[in-house]
C-alpha cells in the first residue's frame, strides 16, 4: 500500500503529504492527478500531483480539508498507509515554448498551478505568476511558485497580505500591456470563469482545470460530464484542462453543487461520530 513518508500542515485546513508511489513518480507530468481511497468504505477523490521524486519513489499531494474524506486523510500521520492510489490520470498539460505565459492560481488551486508554472519555465517560457487567496492564512506555495517564475503577484481578497483585491486585476494589467501569449487559470470555478471572461476579448488562449468535478476518474461514472464547445466531454479522461472560452460554466456550477447537501450531511455525521468516540 502507498505509505506516507512526510506530512506538513501548511495551514489549519491545508496539508501536504509525500506518499510512496514508485510507478506514478516515474511517469507523472504536470497537470495529471491521482485518485485515492483512505479506506475500503470510503469515496474516491481526485488530487493533483504537485511534485514527484523518482529517486525516492514518492509523489507530493496538497489538499484542503473540506469534507469527510479529506478530513480522514488529514488525520493520517507519517508511516500510515493509504488503501489505494491510482495514477497518473488525465491528460498532461500541453507544455511548449509559447512565449509569455501567465499562470493564475487561486486558493488550493495554486498547488495545481505550481507544477505547470515549473514546466512552462523549464520549456523556456517567460512565466508571470498571479497567486490569490481569500486571506494570508490560506495562501500556499508562495515561495515555490516565485522560484519558478520571472514575476509573481500575490493578492488577498481581504487585503491581509500583499496586494488587496482579486487575481483578475493584475491579470488585466498584463493583458493591457499586450505581453501575454497564454493564460493558465486554476482555482475556484467562479475565479476560472472570471479569468476566462476577462481574456476573451483579448483573444488570449486560456486553459482552466476542471478536476473538482471528478468522482471516478476513469470516465465510467459520467459524473464529470461538462459541456465544452457544445460538445460533451469528461473532465477525467478528456481533461482535466480545457479551453476556458469554450467551457459552459453555468452547467459546470450546477453539477458541482448537485450533491452539496448530501456531502454536508455526511461530513456532519462523521464529525458527530468522531466526537462520540472521543468522549
Amino acid at each position: 500500500m502507498p505509505r506516507i513518508t512526510e506530512k506538513e500542515v501548511l495551514t489549519p485546513q491545508i496539508v501536504r503529504l509525500k506518499v510512496t508511489a514508485p510507478d506514478i513518480a516515474k511517469k507523472r507530468k504536470p497537470g495529471q492527478f491521482v485518485i485515492l481511497r483512505v479506506d475500503d468504505r470510503g469515496e474516491r477523490i481526485p488530487l493533483t500531483i504537485v511534485d514527484s521524486d523518482p529517486r525516492d519513489e514518492t509523489i507530493t499531494i496538497i489538499f484542503q480539508v473540506v469534507g469527510k474524506t479529506t478530513h480522514m486523510l488529514s488525520q493520517l500521520e507519517r508511516g500510515d498507509e493509504i488503501l489505494d492510489l491510482a495514477g497518473p490520470l488525465g491528460k498532461p498539460t500541453e507544455i511548449e515554448r509559447f512565449g509569455t505565459v501567465v499562470v493564475v492560481g487561486g486558493g488550493i488551486g495554486t498547488a495545481v498551478a505550481y507544477p505547470i508554472a515549473k514546466g512552462m519555465k523549464d520549456a523556456g517560457n517567460r512565466v508571470l505568476a498571479i497567486v490569490g487567496a481569500r486571506s494570508k492564512d490560506l495562501l500556499v506555495l508562495e515561495h515555490e511558485v516565485a522560484a519558478v517564475s520571472d514575476e509573481i503577484v500575490i493578492t488577498t481578497d481581504d487585503g491581509s497580505y500583499k496586494r488587496p483585491g482579486m487575481v483578475t486585476e493584475p491579470l488585466k494589467e498584463y493583458l493591457d500591456r499586450g505581453e501575454v501569449d497564454q493564460v493558465v487559470a486554476i482555482g475556484p470555478v467562479p475565479m476560472m470563469r472570471a479569468v476566462s471572461e476577462l481574456t476573451r476579448p483579448y483573444g488570449v488562449r486560456t486553459l482552466v482545470s476542471l478536476n473538482p468535478i471528478m468522482v471516478d476518474g476513469t470516465g465510467m461514472c459520467g459524473a464529470c460530464r461538462v459541456s465544452v464547445g457544445d460538445k460533451t466531454k469528461f473532465a477525467c479522461v478528456d481533461g482535466p484542462e480545457f479551453d476556458g472560452h469554450e467551457v459552459d460554466f453555468k452547467d459546470l456550477t450546477m453539477r458541482l453543487t448537485a450533491y452539496r447537501e448530501h456531502e454536508k450531511r455526511s461530513y456532519e455525521k462523521f464529525l458527530e461520530h468522531q466526537t462520540e468516540k472521543a468522549n
